[in-house]
Order: C-alpha cells, then sequence, then structure tokens
C-alpha cells in the first residue's frame, strides 16, 4: 500500500488529473472516506484528466452519472444510498464495471464485496492542514 501525503487543493487537483491520464477501459477506482475527505473533488480532477468536459456532480441520488466526452465514458458511482450490496444489481452495475470506460466509485466500501480484486482503492482521510489529506492507494 501506497501513502501519499497532500498537501493542498492543488496537490489533490494533479494526482486525480494524472490519475485520470493513466486510466484505463476497464479499470475501478474505489474512493472510501468520511464526509469532507474530498471524494468529488478527486473524481472532478480524474474526469478532467480523462478529457471530460462536461460538469462533474455528485450522483447522490440517482447513484450513477455518465459521462461521454472524454477519452473513455466515465461512470460516476455515489452509492451512499445504497441500503443492501444486492441494490447494485438493479442498476446493471456489472454492465459498468465490466464495460467499456472506467468506474469512480465514492463511499466503495459499503459496497466493497462487489468489487473486482483489481479495483485502484484509495482510502481518503485528513490529514493535519484544513486542506491536507492522506490517500491510502493499493496501486
Amino acid at each position: 500500500m501506497r501513502i501519499i501525503h497532500l498537501k493542498n487543493e492543488e496537490e489533490t487537483a494533479k494526482f486525480g488529473l494524472d490519475l485520470g491520464m493513466s486510466l484505463q477501459k476497464g479499470d475501478i477506482v474505489a474512493l472510501i472516506g468520511d464526509l469532507g475527505t474530498g471524494k468529488t473533488a478527486l473524481t472532478k480532477a480524474v474526469a478532467r484528466g480523462m478529457g471530460i468536459t462536461e460538469t462533474i456532480t455528485s450522483p447522490t441520488f440517482t447513484i450513477v452519472q455518465e459521462y461521454t466526452s472524454g477519452r473513455l465514458p466515465l461512470y460516476h458511482f455515489d452509492v451512499y444510498r445504497i441500503q443492501d450490496p444486492e441494490d447494485m444489481y438493479e442498476l446493471g452495475y456489472e454492465e459498468y464495471f465490466f464495460g467499456e470506460g472506467v468506474c469512480v466509485i465514492e463511499w466503495a466500501d459499503l459496497i466493497e464485496e462487489l468489487l473486482p480484486e483489481e479495483a485502484k482503492v484509495i482510502r481518503l482521510e485528513y490529514g493535519a492542514g484544513e486542506s491536507e489529506r492522506i490517500y491510502q492507494c493499493t496501486f
């Protein structure tokens, strides 16, 4: 596991941008962290790195939002409201996970048993400073 200390929002944005540029078809990025740790902000930076030009918003009530303006489709999940991982079947999650694009999943710990072994997991934690974050990455 890699531990990355990001001192401010600019470093977080650069991390996300670089990650987005490196992602390939079928990649799944699982974001795990408390409220306010920057999961959506990181997703926005990842989207920019993928060339997505659409405005990224948290899909809290729709569960998944699709963005297709980049070099690959981005499927942005927010599974906070999922009561049971079985609910993901109703969404057709397998078509997204094993489809033609990239998935970024906020609150991924709630559906951990559905995540493929090769998912890129990032645990986001607060750092010492107000905008400092610590990422524990499995990739």
